[in-house]
């Protein structure tokens, strides 16, 4: 069978916008009449997606696959790593946690895990017109080339057209694209047709001789200088992009940022409709919001005792005894229960502690992680979203929390049908903890708790309403500075 071409979006560094570009890629190639699929063979983030078929994979991949208009499966992501601190990663191979991995182990054994990679980016260059791949880092990280697993050897492997990314804003662009493209092999820098610069800010024209210089001295078409952009609708895979994230509005939400936060991306829909949205890391900075939000975690009982060590536990505790509202979403849920119990070392070193004590659960820490996709009702007659609100989203957790003579937040069923109760609510309403990532995403839960938070400050505000295609103004911001049809002639994909 033939198999489709590939398009690959490599980097100069790490965060320089490759995921953002992948994903407008994706989009404007749809928009070009193709069926495209994303690929990342390797990936390190702590933000998480659940597939239909309740497959683990990078948040951006499922994001990608969305805005090809398809729905995310796992060879998109063959290869998860989600970092547990202490050194060690949870390894998750076609969406199936494998086990816990040291950083020198696995770059010792990676290569066995390329007959994945290589199957998965097989079977979709067998299902797809093209595949837009996203590469890892740096294309230049020359001391990680033995063993490769997310850009040359992929690159090579498809042949992909390749597209060099570098982020003006952090400086040095020319170093950037030249000292990579000088440190490649002939035959892989034979493969780069041409050069995107991102997050362009001020007049373009003043960079007009930066572009005649970069085309002379690298024999590339540089194909876009694509301008900065607050808000692009992709989700980060890195906390780091949380530095200066925070948004204001007329309903302050506080968002606790610990050590291995993860799925924080849960609170965006909240900003794009207008909510002020603030990640904080400590207890000074929390202040007296309108809701306290305490997220996902990746190591729940490690970032439990941060929250002690540093003073937040007890300023979430005094909030909630002057009526602030709280919200546990996952390892938040956890957390705000009266025990957790990890004897088994699910998650680290064998042990039990106290929570917070503000909902009277308790958790246990047991494999098989759940990960999969659901739908539910809210049911809590709690006061914070005002009602029995319809919603869809994920799971993605180890450990079973059972309640202790309190409400349960929602009734929740999966792909099986079979419904069951999610969370818990305290006697007063204003403490909630729930399972569900993605839980605002649905219009009625976001506009619903968006309105009581409102209320309850006395001021007048509408949440904005969320676009009924949140790609298509990223493919809109690529076109308007990327010279689309050059570009697609450079990868071999265009029309003559």
């Amino acid at each position: 069978m033939k198999l489709a071409p590939c398009v690959m979006v490599a980097g100069t560094a790490s965060g320089v916008g490759k995921s953002v570009i992948a994903t407008a890629l994706c989009r404007v190639l749809r928009e070009e009449g193709r069926s495209v699929a994303p690929f990342k063979a390797q990936n390190m983030s702590l933000n998480a997606a659940v597939t239909p078929d309740g497959r683990e994979i990078g948040r951006a991949q499922a994001a990608q696959a969305e805005a090809c208009g398809i729905a995310p499966t796992a060879e998109m992501n063959p290869v998860l790593l989600k970092p547990e601190g202490e050194g060690r990663s949870q390894l998750i191979v076609l969406g199936r946690a494998r086990r816990s991995v040291a950083p020198r182990r696995y770059w010792r054994d990676r290569s066995a895990l390329w007959p994945v990679v290589a199957g998965a980016l097989r079977t979709l260059r067998r299902g797809y017109d093209v595949v837009v791949i996203e590469g890892a880092g740096s294309l230049a990280e020359v001391n990680l080339w033995r063993g490769d697993l997310a850009n040359l050897r992929v690159m090579r492997a498809s042949d992909a057209r390749t597209l060099l990314v570098a982020d003006i804003e952090r400086g040095g662009v020319f170093a950037q694209l030249l000292g990579t493209l000088d440190l490649l092999p002939a035959r892989d820098r034979a493969r780069v047709r041409g050069l995107l610069i991102n997050r362009f800010r001020g007049d373009r024209s003043l960079f007009d001789a930066g572009l005649r210089y970069l085309r002379r001295a690298s024999g590339l078409p540089v194909l876009g200088v694509l301008p900065y952009a607050a808000d692009l609708a992709v989700p980060a895979e890195d906390s780091l992009s949380l530095d200066g994230a925070s948004v204001r509005g007329p309903v302050d939400i506080a968002v606790i940022r610990y050590p291995r936060i993860s799925n924080f991306d849960d609170l965006e829909p909240l900003a794009a409709a207008g909510a002020g949205v603030r990640y904080v890391a400590s207890a000074a900075g929390i202040g007296v919001p309108d809701l306290v939000v305490l997220p996902g975690s990746k190591a729940t009982i490690d970032d439990l005792e941060w929250l002690r060590a540093g003073g937040i536990a007890a300023r979430v505790r005094a909030l909630a005894d002057a009526g602030v509202p709280i919200l546990g979403i996952c390892g938040g849920l956890q957390m705000l229960g009266a025990a957790l119990d990890d004897r088994a070392g699910v998650e680290g070193p064998p042990r039990a502690v106290r929570g917070l004590g503000l909902l009277p659960v308790r958790t246990r820490f047991e494999l098989p992680k759940r990960t999969t996709p659901v739908n539910g009702v809210i049911g809590a007659p709690g006061a914070l979203f005002g009602g029995s609100l319809p919603f869809s989203g994920y799971e993605l957790h180890v450990g079973r929390t059972d309640r202790d003579g309190c409400a349960p937040f929602a009734s929740v069923s999966g792909p099986g049908g079979r419904a069951t109760l999610d969370g818990a609510v305290s006697l007063d309403g204003r403490v909630v903890g729930t399972y569900v990532h993605g839980l605002f995403t649905s219009t009625a839960v976001r506009v619903g708790l968006l309105r009581v938070l409102a209320r309850r400050r006395g001021v007048a505000f509408e949440p904005r309403d969320a676009p009924a295609d949140r790609y298509a103004a990223l493919g809109a911001w690529f076109r308007s500075s990327a010279d689309v049809p050059r570009l697609l002639r450079a990868v071999e994909l265009g029309r003559g």
